[in-house]
């Protein structure tokens, strides 16, 4: 038996691989695992230079996955104003946020403050344009929603994006504007990749560096070890700026970056195909994003059929983006054109959030054998918005996180960070408590035991992305990517989950952080 570089001895070793589910010891050699086993084998692996760590009964878990991100807009959130709940509660606190903001940067300056929600604020609604010139009247400004699925400009920042009132909306998107004027109201929806893209400059490599440092200690912090990038305006540059800060150490966590629709001809040219890369950065799916934001579903189905096709000819991994129950049903309407024009079985093709699953559509994932990619925080920190704003007769569809699993499928666990925060123990608590921070329940009989909550976020977000051979389980061979928790999330009160601590990250046999 080789020699170990690192053994984690007196552990609960939770190893979520059923051949073997529970051990005392695990070592490491280089970035796999070599052994998972009991105190009787730790001489037959240790030598001079082994580091043996005494866990002293500390809960050991495979490194935690997080199979649904945004890591660009993630450091934009640690480089802007945060206007989230419980930091601001009316539109007088968002003004007070941006006011203090102007006071310390030159005129012309953009700024950007993010994840206000309007369900929280006194006013119930989103600022407006003329809510933000009262404070910035000369700074470009641009307040990003919680869901990033809308966003509010001021007038200088309009007229920088030339947005007016004879402006006329893109497909797919809204323009919002004031009944009697046709002005516009600042409030934007869909528009804010587009914003970011294209209006505002690009990050300065300083800012950059800056909140990816900021990132990368907060996925370590929060036992990610893996994070899987879904963002749908990923080019090929980001790509590059990825594998930059991989190499050169600042970025820890490994990473599955999906493409953009409108980009993946980027990656194509530049020579890389699905599942490119290695175990640092990998290529991934497709990300699309159809939306119902005109009230009808757009790309409509004949060319949602056809973009999906076309992904699905040129082997890469669907990821679509569906929340409401009728943009779900023109996903899986789309992958099942594609399936029948092309049928290839084992394709994990994924239904990005699937937040609401009537029955009959249900029935239609579980044979395609959808990957269904949903966020268990969401029940905690947006549950109360769901039971005041869905209409009863839907909510119970809402994260039917039971009946995928008990129907076969594949679900791996995710946050949409920088939506809610990325920890997993929250949503590991989500799945398994389904209750809003309000206290009050949402379809609790779609409750699953904290095991398989745990597996949704380690060996479940692995098959997500094509990668459960080599990570996802402490099994010996895959990479040693590790976390120490403070409690046994499968032996505490429910109620508990949510307060466990990670004490220890470890990524491919390295400790990168602890406590």
């Amino acid at each position: 038996m080789p020699v170990a570089n690192l053994i984690l001895k007196n552990a609960n070793i939770i190893t979520v691989d059923s051949r073997q589910p529970a051990a005392r010891l695990v070592a490491v050699k280089g970035d796999r695992i070599l052994l998972v086993g009991s105190h009787d084998s730790l001489e037959s692996v240790s030598g001079a230079k082994t580091r043996v760590i005494d866990c002293q009964g500390k809960t050991i878990v495979p490194g935690f996955i997080d199979a649904h991100c945004h890591i660009f807009s993630f450091l934009r959130k640690l480089l802007s104003v945060d206007l989230s709940p419980p930091a601001v509660t009316c539109l007088g606190d968002i003004k007070a946020a941006i006011k203090h903001k102007v006071e310390n940067i030159p005129e012309g300056q953009w700024i950007t403050g993010t994840d206000y929600n309007d369900f929280y604020l006194a006013e119930k609604r989103h600022p407006t344009r003329w809510d933000i010139d009262e404070v910035a009247p000369n700074h470009p400004v641009v307040l990003s929603h919680r869901s990033l699925h809308a966003c509010v400009l001021n007038s200088m920042a309009l007229s920088l994006a030339g947005i007016t009132r004879e402006t006329p909306e893109p497909p797919g998107v809204h323009i919002e504007r004031d009944l009697d004027s046709g002005e516009p109201s600042g409030l934007l929806l869909e528009m804010l990749g587009y914003i970011r893209e294209k209006v505002m400059p690009p990050i300065s490599e300083a800012e950059l560096t800056r909140g990816i440092t900021l990132a990368n200690q907060q996925y370590l912090s929060q036992g990610l070890t893996s994070v899987q990038d879904a963002t749908v305006v990923n080019d090929f540059n980001r790509w590059q700026t990825i594998r930059r800060f991989i190499d050169s150490g600042r970025l820890k966590s490994r990473v599955y970056m999906m493409a953009g629709v409108e980009t993946l001809n980027q990656f194509q040219e530049a020579g890389l195909a699905f599942g490119s890369g290695d175990n640092r950065l990998r290529l991934g799916g497709v990300k699309m994003v159809p939306n119902e934001t005109t009230g009808e579903l757009y790309p409509p189905q004949p060319e949602f059929n056809q973009i999906v096709l076309g992904v699905h000819q040129a082997g890469f991994q669907l990821a679509i983006h569906a929340v409401l129950h009728t943009t779900v049903e023109g996903a899986i309407t789309a992958l099942e054109y594609a399936q029948s024009q092309l049928p290839q079985a084992g394709r994990r093709h994924r239904i990005e959030h699937c937040a609401e699953c009537p029955p009959p559509l249900l029935e239609r994932l579980k044979k395609l054998r959808a990957v269904v990619v949903t966020q268990p925080p969401f029940i905690y920190y947006s549950g109360e918005r769901y039971l005041a704003l869905v209409p009863p007769e839907r909510q119970p569809w809402l994260y039917r996180i039971g009946s995928f699993l008990r129907n076969g499928l594949v679900v791996a666990g995710s946050s949409d960070s920088p939506i809610v925060s990325g920890n997993p123990l929250m949503g590991i608590y989500g799945a398994v408590a389904r209750q809003a921070e309000s206290g009050h329940l949402l379809l609790p009989e779609e409750s699953i035991p904290a095991s398989e909550a745990l597996a949704m976020y380690t060996i479940n977000a692995a098959c997500a992305s094509f990668e459960e051979e080599i990570k996802g389980s402490i099994t010996p061979g895959k990479l040693a990517d590790m976390v120490m928790l403070s409690d046994d999330p499968t032996r505490v009160a429910t109620g508990q989950i949510k307060d466990i601590k990670i004490e220890m990250t470890i990524v491919g046999g390295e400790v990168v952080w602890e406590a």
